[in-house]
């Protein structure tokens, strides 16, 4: 493998990572200053993402507060070294606090990444009726 792709590898893993360690200085600083977050089927339910570090720092910011834990373990990880891009597939498995028990989804994500392997682009991909159901939000559905 090139350095190269084992770098933007290497970076997803992290940000995975960072999320479960509920480290928003980790999350942020594998951004680009201009980096992006989107969720494409966020439904009006969950924020449709952010743009730049600090509005990213602003979005993680009070998720982590509101789970007892969060675990991200990966299915798949494909890296497309051509167009600096990773596709992961990944469970999402979250605790959630006063023993609400477990909320749980499945996530698909790319990841672009610029000359320094920061991201520039997160999209990532979930079933937003299993998310609104597991937070009690069916309801709100747009």
């Amino acid at each position: 493998m090139s350095i190269q792709i084992d770098q933007m590898k290497e970076n997803t893993i992290a940000f995975l990572k960072a999320l479960e360690d509920k480290d928003l200085s980790k999350v942020v600083a594998l951004f680009a200053e201009d980096g992006i977050h989107i969720n494409p089927y966020h439904s009006g339910l969950f924020p449709e993402g952010a743009k730049g570090r600090e509005a990213i720092k602003a979005y993680w910011e009070p998720v982590f507060p509101n789970f007892e834990q969060m675990l991200f373990p990966i299915e798949e990880l494909h890296v497309m070294e051509a167009s600096k891009m990773t596709f992961v597939k990944f469970k999402g498995k979250i605790e959630l606090k006063e023993n609400a028990g477990w909320y749980e989804n499945d996530y698909y994500a790319t990841f672009k990444f610029n000359e320094e392997d920061l991201i520039t682009e997160y999209v990532e991909i979930f079933n937003p009726i299993v998310a609104a159901k597991g937070f009690g939000l069916l309801d709100q559905i747009k």
